[in-house]
């Protein structure tokens, strides 16, 4: 089988994997954004779509601490006598817990709380139905049985692994595969030194003794890779007995540090040794094309998509900054447009302003919206915004200027602010445009007198990248309404949101695969 990687473009980290016959379902973490921890259905591996979300309600989670955009971590999915359970960190609420579904795409339930302590929660389940909860402790790996129940420890959690390259491990998976309890783990911090190893015992407590060829998987040592910070993995079989890993990693352009999309997932076949150790993807490394098993399933298909929003709901792809915590958008207010009110919140707070976006799945797309505003004060506007953190984000919007409306571009990088570009407009609507390149963005605009799209002002994309903006996940594309620490008293109405991606793989690469 041959494949483009990453299987889910865009931040979509630490990816989790459970197989129900010959079904997959897969969730990865999601950190600040609502709906939390997104869940998706698969019959190849390679093509996902998405089901649904695990957290959908404000009784699973807890996003009234602003502290920081660290929220909801590592999930791990399981499947056990027909209920599917998740479970993962709320990192400022209750700490550990999991839920559960018959329906994988949901309704889940309010959280069941383990405990408090660390992250990356995984569940083990035996075949003698002891049930095993598996995290990270303060220096190393820690296990316990739990009731599932309830959540409530059956033993004391105590350590049983410091790791196996690196003092620094969290990520662990239990399994059990020919008689072997497997201890798969993520070591060496989630950035350049990221990795993947792993060890056995006969016995689920351990001594795990490690892989003489770990780790099974890194990318430490290739700095001038185009994939980098690869590891957290999740193995599985399919049902023709091959075996897989799913990791997560970033993709970069050029030698140099950046990556702005955020950490990827990735798939990689897996083969065994005879003496029963497992060796991932190409001698522990990956690629952005990969050769594995059986027949081609290549997924070259771009995403092209437009949302006219004419149904109750919003798709599934769509998230909020948090949660909305009052009704700051409609889809039936002004049927067949999508619209929000600004409220005093803006881009720049570290709470949830009223933004509706999706994930930046490729370097190079094209993202296009018709707005109907009409501000009445100078402290309205509503816009196109490219959004990495609070203090990392662009946007092309409409306010009010002296004398007519104004459409202008604004860049945030950390403490620096400033509109760098901004020209009069008439009346009416406005067509707002943001395309990327792996190095840029160029924000255009076009109104019912100008023809074709006028380009306004361009901006780096190394500014909205992880390792500036010190984030953990990856730039969104989406519409926003401010009134900049007022209640805005004018609607914007966006009727229709664009985004396609306008290309896959270097023509280099993709020669390869004629």
């Amino acid at each position: 089988m041959s494949f483009i990687n990453p299987v889910l473009g865009g931040s979509y980290p630490d990816p989790s994997v459970c197989r129900v016959g010959n079904d997959y379902y897969l969730v990865t973490s999601s950190f600040q954004y609502f709906p939390g921890v997104p869940i998706f259905h698969s019959q190849d591996l390679v093509h996902w779509k998405q089901i649904g979300h695990c957290l959908t309600r404000p009784s699973q989670l807890n996003f009234k601490k602003y502290e920081n955009e660290n929220y909801i971590f590592a999930a791990t999915l399981r499947y056990d006598k027909g209920i599917f359970y998740m479970s993962t960190t709320d990192v400022y609420g209750g700490g550990n817990f999991f839920v559960t579904a018959k329906n994988p795409a949901g309704p889940w339930s309010n959280p069941i709380w383990i405990d408090s302590e660390l992250f990356d929660p995984s569940l083990f389940f035996d075949e003698d139905e002891t049930v095993y909860y598996t995290r990270r402790g303060k220096t190393g790996i820690v296990q316990a049985e739990i009731d599932i129940n309830t959540g409530k420890f059956k033993t004391e959690p105590r350590e049983i692994t410091r790791g196996f390259c690196s003092p620094d491990i969290e990520g662990p998976h239990l399994y059990k595969i020919k008689g072997w309890y497997y201890l798969l783990s993520a070591e060496g911090g989630s950035r350049y030194g990221h990795m993947a190893s792993i060890g056995r015992s006969k016995n689920p407590w351990g001594p795990f003794h490690g892989a003489p060829h770990n780790p099974i998987l890194t990318h430490r040592h290739l700095s001038g890779s185009s994939i980098r910070d690869t590891g957290h993995g999740e193995i599985i079989q399919a049902p023709d007995g091959s075996w897989w890993m799913f990791l997560l990693a970033t993709r970069h352009y050029t030698y140099n540090n950046f990556s702005h999309l955020g950490r990827e997932t990735f798939l990689a076949p897996l083969i065994w040794t005879d003496d029963g150790w497992p060796v991932v993807g190409q001698s522990g490394t990956v690629s952005l094309v990969m050769q594995g098993m059986g027949s081609s399933v290549i997924n070259e298909q771009k995403i092209k998509e437009r949302d006219e929003f004419d149904s109750e709901n919003l798709a599934l792809r769509w998230n909020f900054i948090r949660i909305q915590e009052k009704k700051s958008w409609s889809l039936t207010e002004h049927p067949g447009s999508l619209r929000l009110w600004g409220n005093k919140v803006t881009l720049d707070d570290l709470d949830a302003p009223v933004f509706i976006g999706r994930r930046q799945t490729q370097f190079e797309t094209c993202t296009r919206a018709l707005l109907d505003f009409s501000p009445r004060e100078p402290d309205e506007e509503a816009g196109l915004a490219v959004y990495m953190n609070h203090l990392h984000h662009y946007e092309i919007g409409i306010r009010k200027g002296e004398e007519k409306r104004v459409v202008f571009v604004r860049r945030r990088i950390g403490d620096l602010c400033c509109v760098v570009a901004e020209e009069e407009i008439p009346g009416g609507h406005v067509w707002l445009q943001i395309t990327s390149e792996a190095m840029r963005y160029t924000f255009s605009y076009k109104t019912g007198k100008t023809f074709p799209y006028k380009t306004l002002q361009t901006a780096l994309t190394r500014y909205l990248s992880a390792e500036v903006a010190e984030s953990w996940t990856g730039v969104y594309l989406g519409m926003y309404a401010t009134g900049n620490g007022k209640k805005s008293s004018t609607s914007a109405d966006f009727d229709w949101f664009e985004y396609r991606e306008e290309s896959l793989l270097p023509p280099s690469i993709l020669s390869d695969l004629d």
